[in-house]
């Protein structure tokens, strides 16, 4: 019989407890945005080589901008879908087993021992019609396709691979068509059950229902084009977090197509691509593009992250989410054009490329990246916004208001756990009304190029509509009845009291600043004053 599974996800929990901002938002900036002047004039703006929103053409700040963030890429660096370099070997490799599209793979798969080698033929090959039957992989197989083949789910098929083996490897193939529209919410379809030491390599996964790709511990997910998938092009999640993946040179497009946030509003479950519970991760030298919500999104609990090299642009939505997690560095990665769908729609506050949320450094979540939170050497370009570093003092482990539900922090597991961090007797005293909080905390946000020119972003780019603006702010605290986080305390630790830090970055149009709390807009020179004292050694033109 192929290898079957469970039609429920063991991860059907996860990804579906993503934070939504604050609703007032809109509201107090509007309000801000009404006492304060703000004008489009004054500064002689450097146009880009851009052609207006949703254009592919432009190049990511080239010049004539000033001359940093030398390191982030001004073209894409990984053009796959539809190039030479998915095509694989036009005869079988030595030892392997050629399958022709009328044989059963599932059930060569399941005969043969670990280690054995598969070369598909060019064709269209399928697994079936019921709604389990897939390929069930033994440790250590590898299924390689030659010039045109095709692994084709007819819509009938839900999984193309899962089960629990290791060391597997995928290469070469389309793999496409599993699931309806709509089918495997949180589920993925080439690794269903998120196995380890896997090797997905210079495949197309296409017009899939969920996630393209389920990483497990160690996977490698390289020089892929993930394309045009129901939810994610891949998700990372499962019940004991997710170790040790890299994520490199993928082209990640168009994904969100069945639009999740439509069908469950408010879920926060859809983009490129998410992670949940995820330690020492590699997101390098990717093209993360035209998704229909975020192009990438950390979300609870991740941590060691490294982002490097990335080109992500024209995504619906935020260029990256980073949220409710730990140690990162953001570095030399292009954000051009994002937000330019979700951004005038917005009615919470400004959509930024980086959405930092609740998300800092802290060593006690692991020594990668834990002194400090780096976001560096970056070029944004024609974003809706650039970055909106935000803490929610109504959400804590613990909190009714803590949509990571069941979740608490890394810093202090056996102490500070959900349970602990709920009882009001113990949330305002030491340690717990510390390592209760995610903090938003320890960030360096440093030799950066910030620009946009707001004609190209089109009329709806204007100030009262959260076009162009910096954040660093939070809320003030008013729920639950017995939360310690209650006023302005929250908003004076984010502001001044977590060491967070904007400097030597450049700027290029008519920025404004959010700082402390929604409704407190500033322009540069405030911005750079006391009490405030962000963007030293930066230049504003």
């Amino acid at each position: 019989m192929p290898f079957r599974s469970a039609p429920a996800s063991r991860r059907d929990d996860l990804g579906s407890n993503g934070p939504r901002p604050a609703r007032s938002m809109r509201a107090a900036l509007l309000a801000a945005v009404g006492v304060l002047t703000l004008t489009l004039g004054g500064s002689a703006l450097l146009a880009t080589s851009g052609t207006g929103p949703g254009s592919r053409s432009a190049d990511g700040g080239t010049g004539p901008y000033p001359d940093v963030a030398r390191g982030a890429p001004t073209t894409p660096p990984a053009r796959i879908c539809g190039s030479k370099e998915l095509e694989g070997p036009a005869t079988p490799p030595a030892g392997a087993r050629e399958v022709s599209p009328s044989q059963d793979l599932s059930q060569l798969a399941l005969r043969s021992p670990p280690g054995a080698t598969f070369w598909l033929a060019p064709g269209v090959h399928t697994l079936g019609t019921g709604e389990y039957d897939q390929v069930g992989p033994k440790s250590g197989q590898t299924f390689i396709g030659a010039p045109g083949a095709i692994l084709d789910g007819q819509h009938l098929n839900r999984y193309a691979f899962g089960g629990d083996a290791t060391g597997v490897t995928i290469a070469h193939l389309t793999v496409q068509n599993f699931g309806a529209s709509g089918d495997n919410p949180n589920e993925g379809v080439v690794n269903h059950d998120a196995g380890d030491r896997w090797r997905i390599v210079h495949n197309t996964i296409q017009h899939n229902a969920g996630a393209g790709v389920f990483i497990g511990d160690g996977d490698v997910v390289a020089d892929n084009c993930l394309l045009e998938n129901g939810q994610y092009g891949f998700s990372a999640a499962e019940v004991d977090g997710v170790r040790n993946v890299t994520l490199r040179h993928n082209e990640i497009a168009g994904n969100n197509t069945d639009d999740w946030e439509a069908r469950q509003e408010g879920c926060g479950c859809t983009g490129g691509g998410k992670f949940w519970d995820t330690r020492n991760a590699r997101i390098v030298d990717n093209w993360i593009h035209d998704n229909l919500s975020a192009g990438l999104w950390a979300d609870t609990n991740n941590t060691e992250f490294l982002i490097k090299g990335n080109y992500i642009s024209d995504n619906a939505g935020q260029g990256i989410i980073y949220e409710t997690s730990y140690n990162a560095a953001i570095i030399d990665n292009a954000f051009v054009r994002n937000g330019l769908v979700d951004g005038p729609d917005c009615d919470c506050f400004p959509l930024g490329a980086l959405y930092l949320s609740e998300s800092g450094s802290d060593p006690r979540a692991g020594k990668k990246f834990g002194a400090s939170f780096e976001v560096a050497g970056n070029r944004f370009v024609d974003n809706w916004s650039g970055i909106m570093a935000w803490e929610n003092a109504d959400r804590f482990a613990g909190s009714p208001n803590n949509t990571s539900t069941g979740y608490s922090t890394l810093v202090n597991p056996e102490v500070a756990t959900v349970e602990a961090c709920g009882d009001p007797d113990k949330i305002g005293t030491p340690p717990y009304v510390d390592d209760c909080r995610w903090k938003t905390s320890k960030l360096r946000i440093h030799d950066n190029l910030f620009a946009f020119t707001p004609s190209h972003l089109g009329s709806a780019c204007t100030p009262s509509a959260g076009c162009g603006w910096m954040g660093l702010f939070s809320n003030v605290g008013s729920s639950p009845s017995w939360s310690p986080y209650q006023g302005e305390g929250v908003e004076k630790d984010l502001t001044f009291g977590q060491d967070n830090r904007w400097e030597s970055n450049s700027y290029v149009g008519p920025w404004q600043f959010i700082v402390y709390d929604m409704g407190r807009t500033v322009g540069w020179e405030t911005w750079r004053s006391s009490p405030y004292g962000q963007d030293r050694l930066s230049t504003m033109q």
